[in-house]
């Protein structure tokens, strides 16, 4: 049995901050890190040592965890948490924070995600992916995030008819939008033409279906409104959150995630709809789980996220405004940060302060986690609404 959902009266979610992202870097991501904790820092007026709770995710900051980086930043907390679930982490971190926060253990907590990148990162991923897959696609020469997306991609569009120009659609629209974020990487319009030319990565998976990996940071602070309102800092209410890991472990390739298994509830929580949604942030390392996310949060059926994404505008200006940062795949994906940037920028739109990217007449604002491929799925799903003051 699962108890009723509580709320999150009074739990407020500020300061987005974003370390502008660099293709390589030689810091570390302790550095990167630090850079964010800079940022909430000043952003908020709010010193770092009188911040008493720490979320910290990170693919490449072992072995230290937030322990370790509480230490060395001079904290003392009594909320710490480190979150190793890759792209859900952001939200996982905001729902822990928000309990403690709600629950009086902790008044300001810090959430950041943060990486760094090298020449040799993408290298040195690919030799410790999940010892889970390892063994199903070492013998056939793949290995990473590419061959497994390329698994789930195939067998979507076999099943729903989705074509590449579909999944198009979506990364044209998204590169539209970086092209009014300052901090986006990509600069350069994306074309139909020059899509459906990209070379493959692994078919049917081509070059500008795949985030380009980067350093950067993203991070926000969680307290109560009282906290916020005192600083005199714009802020978003949080009315809904939802998390799920391994949903439906009967579909022999992942077609659907664990939002569709709450979705309902998180609603319900929220008190809204789909309609309701102003602005979404997907969570989009490949654009096959962009589509996944349109259906299982109730914005079309499952398997008519094709259609759906030839009937609808997703640029800014657009009728359903989606990944209005440019996303990780225009973006940047800066390891762990990348889960942490559709909620930062949710939180600018909910809270107005958005600038170059700001949706008009935002009420309500979601953001989306997905994260831990494995082989033939991903293995954490999550999503918050936040509502504007």
């Amino acid at each position: 049995m699962t108890a009723t959902r509580k709320g999150y009266d009074g739990v407020v979610v500020t300061t987005p901050t974003s370390v502008p992202y660099q293709r390589f870097s030689t810091e570390t991501a302790q550095w990167w890190a630090g850079a964010a904790l800079r940022g909430l820092a000043e952003g908020s007026g709010i010193s770092h040592r009188e911040m008493d709770g720490l979320s910290l995710a990170s693919f490449g900051m072992a072995p230290d965890s937030a322990i370790n980086f509480a230490q060395h930043a001079g904290m003392t907390v009594r909320h710490l948490d480190t979150v190793p679930l890759g792209g859900a982490a952001a939200t996982v971190s905001l729902r822990r924070a928000a309990r403690a926060v709600q629950a009086g253990d902790a008044d300001v907590v810090a959430c950041i995600g943060a990486d760094t990148n090298t020449p040799d990162s993408f290298r040195a991923m690919l030799a410790g992916f999940s010892r889970f897959a390892q063994d199903a696609v070492y013998p056939v020469g793949a290995g990473g995030a590419n061959a497994s997306f390329a698994l789930l991609t195939r067998h979507y569009m076999q099943r729903f008819g989705a074509t590449r120009e579909d999944f198009a659609r979506i990364c044209i629209a998204q590169r539209d939008n970086a092209l009014k974020n300052p901090r986006a990487l990509m600069k350069k319009p994306l074309t139909l033409d020059a899509y459906m030319a990209a070379r493959p990565v692994s078919d049917p998976v081509h070059l500008f279906d795949c985030v380009m990996p980067c350093a950067g940071a993203e991070a926000f602070l969680v307290m109560r409104e009282d906290t916020a309102k005192a600083q005199g800092i714009p802020f978003a209410r949080l009315t809904g959150t939802i998390e799920r890991h391994h949903a439906f472990p009967d579909d022999p390739v992942q077609i659907r995630g664990g939002w569709a298994q709450d979705v309902d509830e998180l609603y319900a929580m929220a008190g809204c709809s789909p309609a309701d949604i102003d602005v979404l942030q997907t969570y989009d390392d490949y654009p096959v789980i962009v589509m996944m996310q349109f259906e299982d949060l109730g914005f079309c059926a499952k398997g008519e996220g094709p259609a759906f994404v030839r009937s609808r505008d997703m640029r800014i200006a657009g009728d359903f405004p989606q990944n209005t940062s440019g996303g990780q795949l225009s973006a940047g994906q800066a390891g762990a940060a990348g889960g942490h940037l559709g909620l930062v920028e949710a939180i600018r739109q909910a809270a107005g302060t958005a600038g170059p990217t700001q949706v008009a007449d935002v009420k309500r604002a979601m953001a989306l986690g997905f994260g831990m491929i494995n082989y033939e799925r991903g293995l954490a799903s999550a999503a918050v609404v936040l509502e504007a003051a």
